[in-house]
């Protein structure tokens, strides 16, 4: 990867403007988008991370440091047990499959079995920030697991199954399927009770979390229990989207994390410096 935040840049455009897919913007997209709004404020700010679309480098720092976390041999490749790991193995191995079947977008790396970094941008912007159109479409595409559009029952409870055990083998209370059928059905309200439709996904606020429920364990759990720091968040700034709240949690962790590291390395020269010869 040549240039990191450049290529971070690109894949966030096309992500939420470009709603085709097909790697070309059109003038329509671009009208509809806020992509010329954000140029625009680039052009008058003169700190680049108080730019929360698009261009902040906080934002590439973030991503770009969980992949090379993930990437272990630093290939810019990752495979499915690099990705099993992301977010504390916070997702499960159903979803995990679905995402390398590339249903939901089809990889640029060209090698069977492997995310490159771009494919990877894709796939944190979708799982971090599932309030938006483009990520519900890119879980729509991996629960649909015949193609036809619409999400049955059978297909939810394929990929509840392994968080049901999962919360098992955490030796907690697992809740039924039956019952978190009716919990979804009372939060999308479909048109219809025997499936769901990309349609239903976007009329209800709490779309997000029925993707939750069905394949990541850490937010479906952290839900549950209405996790209070995250609700005061919300409330603090609701103009923030799921994805910034993210990109500052993970951006603070890793300046902890990197400040320890130093901090670690001094002792250890200064350790160094007093023993005795």
């Amino acid at each position: 990867m040549n240039n990191g935040p450049a290529e971070t840049v690109v894949c966030r455009i096309f992500f939420y403007v470009n709603r085709s897919g097909n790697g070309q913007l059109t003038l329509r997209e671009l009208k509809r988008g806020n992509l010329i709004a954000a140029m625009q404020h680039a052009d008058e700010e003169k700190d680049i991370n108080k730019i929360l679309r698009y261009f902040s480098y906080e934002h590439f720092y973030v991503i770009y440091c969980i992949f090379w976390e993930l990437d272990t041999d630093h290939d810019f490749l990752i495979d499915k047990e690099n990705l099993i790991r992301y977010g504390n193995h916070a997702l499960t191995y159903r979803i995990i499959g679905r995402i390398f079947s590339q249903v939901p977008r089809n990889f640029s790396s060209n090698i069977e079995g492997k995310m490159a970094y771009d494919d990877f941008v894709y796939f944190v912007l979708a799982e971090e920030d599932k309030s938006s159109e483009p990520s519900l479409e890119y879980w729509f595409k991996c629960i649909d697991l015949d193609g036809n559009g619409v999400i049955t029952v059978n297909e939810m409870q394929y990929f509840y199954e392994e968080q049901f055990h999962r919360i098992e083998c955490m030796s907690q209370e697992p809740i039924l399927f039956e019952d978190i059928l009716c919990q979804i059905v009372d939060m999308i309200k479909p048109e219809r009770e025997d499936y769901i439709t990309l349609r239903d996904f976007k009329g209800c606020k709490l779309s997000g979390h029925i993707f939750n429920i069905l394949f990541n364990l850490n937010k479906f759990m952290a839900f549950e229990t209405r996790d209070p720091f995250l609700i005061r968040q919300e409330r603090e700034d609701p103009s923030l989207t799921d994805w910034d709240r993210f990109a500052h949690r993970e951006y603070i962790r890793l300046s902890i994390e990197e400040e320890g590291d130093k901090n670690e390395g001094i002792e250890v020269w200064k350790r160094s410096v007093e023993a005795p010869f």
